[in-house]
This record gives structure tokens, sequence and C-alpha cells, in this order.
């Protein structure tokens, strides 16, 4: 299975996958923005294709040992379909989760996160294209949802 977690910024993507990583046996959390931390040099434009193609490298090589990639990330529907269409030779099932919490809160400091400028500012682009109410799988709305509260969400419609 592949699980993506679709978001903004700090709409609780990472702290959720890993809540989920630890209740569904052998799975993998794939971050991938530490494939953009390897080229931090490069424009984001940029990297953001070459990051998701090596992301899709890493699901395929953990679908092929039986084990569940959980993916967080701000993706666009272009970004969406790309990863649909290359990881479809898997015929793993794929299940696509948006975190949508209300833009007031995700703009503010939460939990042991500090955002910079240039990350609310990234926000409020992300939310200005619709990253948080794509077209494509589950939205949730975890305003005021703890992430354990979250995960369990996330965790009965995939199991």
């Amino acid at each position: 299975m592949i699980i993506l977690l679709n978001g903004s910024i700090n709409s609780g993507k990472s702290t959720i996958a890993k809540l989920l990583a630890k209740k569904i046996k052998q799975s993998a959390l794939i971050e991938i923005d530490s494939f953009r931390d390897m080229i931090g040099w490069m424009p984001l434009d940029k990297s953001i294709p070459l990051n998701l193609k090596n992301a899709v490298s890493v699901i395929k090589n953990f679908s092929e040992n039986d084990i569940t990639s959980i993916v967080p990330y701000p993706l666009s529907q272009k970004n969406y379909d790309y990863l649909l269409k290359e990881l479809e030779i898997t015929k793993e099932k794929i299940c696509a989760f948006t975190l949508s919490p209300k833009l007031e809160s995700v703009i503010k400091n939460r939990g042991k996160r500090k955002l910079t400028e240039q990350e609310i500012e990234r926000i409020k682009y992300h939310y200005s294209i619709g990253i948080n109410k794509p077209s494509f799988g589950d939205i949730i709305d975890n305003t005021n949802q703890t992430p354990e509260e979250t995960a369990k969400i996330i965790y009965a419609k995939i199991a």
C-alpha cells in the first residue's frame, strides 16, 4: 500500500505520518523533503520534479519488498497525477489524504515548529492554489483534532 499525506507546510503531515508508521507493520516513512535537503542549492521549482522522481524510485523499491510507503508531501494535481502514473506499475493500492486545517491555524506555530516568514508565505501560497482542497483523495479538516485523532481516522479508512 502507498499512503500519500498531502497538505500545506505545518498542516501536520510529518507528525501524522510518524504516528501511522508506528501503527502499520512493515512500513517506511518517505520524507520527500529529505531529497530536497540533499540539493538545497537548487531552486525549489527545479528540485521538485527530481525529488518526486527519487521518491518514486524509493516507493517502488519498498513495494517490491512488501513494505507500505507513507509519503507526506504537499501535492499539486500535476504532481499527484505524476505519482499515480509512475506508481501504477506497482499495482499497490494508493490512498491519498489531505490535511486541511483552517488557514489561520496553520500559519501559527503548532507544536515545536517555529515558522519562518518564508514558510508562512509558502503556506499562504499553498492555500491560494488549493493544495488544501484538491480534487483527489479524502480531505480532513484537522484544525481541532489532535494528531492522534487524525491518525486514527486515516488508519480506520485504510484498515
